[in-house]
């Protein structure tokens, strides 16, 4: 019987242990997403309240955690492409370079509810960083509520 559970115990372990590892090397991954998904959630609340949509807390609740779920396998995955793809070619930086991609997304989600839920009209566009300059990647257009216009004024 002792035995039994020394096998199984021998077996978890040797079967876990990878992501442990991915665990270990990942740990700020894992806090910065649990950061984006909070404040993603609060501007997203505001920014619905903005809208006058009704705000239900199991839509909520249920939206963030498979949000949670959602990073998780990221992570995960990107612990795992590490190890199989960038150790081998030494990369060492691709499990990183994944996740600034994922995380990217994440981020552009959290500016476009925030500018909402300040009643600005914004088109981000994240991904245009890497190939411009950073002032060019935004563009915000904000319309004023009280006469409808686009509040660009050109005096010509």
């Amino acid at each position: 019987m002792i035995s039994d559970r020394n096998i199984f115990s021998a077996t978890m372990s040797a079967a876990l242990a990878p992501f442990i590892e991915i665990i270990g090397l990942m740990k700020w991954f894992f806090l910065l997403a649990a950061i984006l998904i909070i404040v993603d959630l609060r501007f997203g609340v505001q920014a619905a309240r903005k809208r006058g949509e009704q705000i239900k807390k199991s839509r909520a609740i249920r939206r963030t955690l498979n949000k949670a779920v959602d990073y998780i396998c990221w992570i995960f995955l990107s612990g795992v492409l590490g190890q199989a793809v960038g150790a081998p070619l030494e990369i060492p930086i691709l499990p990183v370079i994944f996740m600034l991609i994922i995380i990217g997304v994440e981020l552009e989600s959290c500016l476009i509810n925030y500018f909402e839920a300040h009643g600005k009209k914004v088109k981000i566009n994240i991904w245009k960083i890497f190939g411009k300059k950073v002032t060019e990647s935004i563009e915000v257009k904000q319309e004023e509520k009280e006469n409808g216009t686009t509040g660009t004024n050109s005096t010509n």
